[in-house]
């Protein structure tokens, strides 16, 4: 099990150098970009960018994990569906070109007036498309446990049995929906299956179970990253302290026997 980062919202403001410089020396392995970010990675780099930002990371020994996309499939309207499809291709292709392992993807709630049922099934159908595409580049897509209703993680279950893609999985978001009676046992469990990345969020919330997830985690042989995505962005000038401390949390909660 890995520690990297996710750029949200920790590292929204760096830019990449800044970025590849902190993880370094904060002792992270690596990174998912999130769209929208001052790191600047986006579909539209030319050929030319892709190659250089490829390289930045190759010369730092450092993983570019994936790619943050905010490509979303719940939408009512076909139209909508079809061109956040093509979208989510098109950061397929771009995780090729810069070595990233997968593309983040994810539902962002239940529409009014339509079966729940419906939406669910219609998620999981645009994922396969999405997952076919994925396969063609050898990269995956992490559905992330996220947005009002669908972060249940019944609903991600049904999502991804709906979708039956080998390319497809879950990423794990820490969210409190995962709790029962104290415990994410039973919905990690639910999902341990399918978890191909996980992000982590503020370890000092005690209301969270972390010590718990990380034995999880090791006890299920996942062997991949455990993404910092904290809500409040930090000075550059501090950001390897922050860092640093976050990462000595982690370490300390880890650090558990597996269960």
């Amino acid at each position: 099990m890995k520690l990297g980062t996710v750029t949200y919202n920790i590292a929204r403001d760096w830019d990449l150098p800044t970025l590849i410089h902190h993880c370094k020396a904060a002792g992270y392995e690596g990174v998912e970009l999130r769209t929208t970010h001052a790191h600047g990675v986006e579909p539209t780099l030319n050929a030319a960018q892709r190659k250089e930002v490829r390289q930045r990371f190759a010369d730092a020994g450092l993983t570019l994990w994936g790619l943050g996309s905010v490509c979303e499939f719940h939408m009512p309207d076909a139209a909508q569906v079809r061109e956040q499809i093509e979208s989510c291709k098109r950061w397929c292709a771009l995780a090729q070109d810069l070595g990233a392992h997968g593309v983040k993807v994810r539902p962002n709630g239940l529409p009014e007036g339509v079966p729940v049922e419906k939406t669910l099934a219609q998620i999981g159908a645009a994922l396969r498309e999405c997952g076919q595409a994925a396969d063609a580049h050898g990269v995956e897509i992490w559905l992330e446990v996220h947005g009002p209703g669908t972060a249940h993680p019944p609903h991600i279950r049904t999502i991804l049995d709906q979708c039956r893609h080998p390319r497809v999985g879950a990423c794990w978001n820490s969210n409190h929906e995962d709790l029962v009676n104290g415990s994410v046992k039973t919905y990690f469990d639910l999902l341990r299956p399918d978890i191909k990345s996980c992000h982590i969020n503020n370890l000092w919330d005690e209301s969270y179970p972390y010590r718990e997830l990380f034995a999880l985690l090791q006890g299920s042989g996942y062997d991949r990253f455990t993404l910092c995505e904290v809500g409040t962005p930090i000075h550059a000038d501090n950001g390897v302290v922050f860092m640093q401390c976050y990462r000595g949390l982690w370490r300390e909660l880890s650090s558990v026997p597996r269960v």
